[in-house]
C-alpha cells in the first residue's frame, strides 16, 4: 500500500479548509484516509499560527514507514524543519515559445537595421560639408 501525505478538502463553496492527512495513494482526495495529521486554512494570513497546525512527531512516523508528501504538504514539512529544503524545477511557462523568439529577433533586427539607415543619412551631411 503507497501511503501518501497530502492535503483533503473541506469547507464549503470559496471558503476552503485543509485537514493534512495519511491516505492511501488509491483513496479520492476527500475520500478515506488513515490518520489526520493536521489542517490548512488558507483563509488566514501567513504570519497567522492557525494557518498550517500539524503533529510533527506522527508526521515523521509516516515519512519512516515510507510516505511520500505532496509538493504543497512538502513545503509546510520544509517551513517547520520537519523536511530538508530541495531544489525544485523553475517551470518556464511565461517564457515564449520558439516561433515567438524568431519573430521578436526579426522584429529587433529591422528595428536595428531601421535605426541604421536613419542614422546613416544624418552622417552623409555632415560628411559633404568638410
Amino acid at each position: 500500500m503507497a501511503v501518501t501525505i497530502r492535503l483533503a478538502r473541506g469547507g464549503s463553496k470559496k471558503r476552503p479548509f485543509y485537514r493534512i492527512v495519511a491516505a492511501d495513494s488509491r483513496m479520492a482526495r476527500d475520500g478515506r484516509y488513515i490518520e489526520k495529521l493536521g489542517t490548512y486554512n488558507p483563509l488566514l494570513p501567513k504570519d497567522n499560527e492557525e494557518r498550517v497546525k500539524m503533529d510533527a512527531e506522527r508526521v515523521a512516523y509516516w515519512m519512516s514507514t515510507g510516505a511520500k508528501p505532496t509538493d504543497r504538504v512538502s513545503r509546510f514539512l520544509e517551513a517547520a524543519g520537519i523536511v530538508d529544503k530541495k531544489e525544485r524545477a523553475n517551470m518556464k511557462k511565461a517564457e515564449p515559445g520558439k516561433k515567438a523568439k524568431e519573430r521578436a529577433e526579426q522584429k529587433a533586427a529591422k528595428e536595428a537595421a531601421a535605426a541604421e539607415a536613419a542614422a546613416a543619412p544624418a552622417e552623409e551631411p555632415a560628411a559633404a560639408e568638410e
